[in-house]
């Protein structure tokens, strides 16, 4: 599965006590660049770029889903290289209990 069919299923998966209060744009840089908003209690998947995420991402398609399934952890990923984070870093390092990992796998 690539990383953009992958970000197809984060709608379902969205944990909403999570994302309460959130209003937040991220751009995630893989094979085909995506990005997702997620703005009251909703996520929504986009395909292309976005003038101003509060945070970018790039990784590999691999590396997005085993980051989303909690296969890796995101720090781990961004100290070793294999996660490059442009913005809002408290934001990057919440993403992943955005989603229901259960629901993801």
């Amino acid at each position: 599965m690539t990383g953009p069919e992958f970000l197809k299923r984060l709608p379902e998966a969205l944990n909403g006590d999570a994302v309460a209060g959130i209003a937040s744009t991220i751009q995630f840089n893989l094979s085909s660049p995506a990005y997702i908003q997620i703005i009251d209690g909703k996520c929504t998947v986009h395909e292309g770029t976005t003038d101003a995420p509060d945070v970018s991402l790039g990784m590999s398609d691999e590396d997005l889903v085993a980051l989303l399934t909690g296969k890796i952890d995101g720090v781990s990923a961004y100290m070793s290289g294999r996660l490059q984070v442009d913005g809002d870093l408290m934001l990057a390092k919440d993403i992943p209990s955005f989603f229901d990992t259960a629901k993801l796998c």
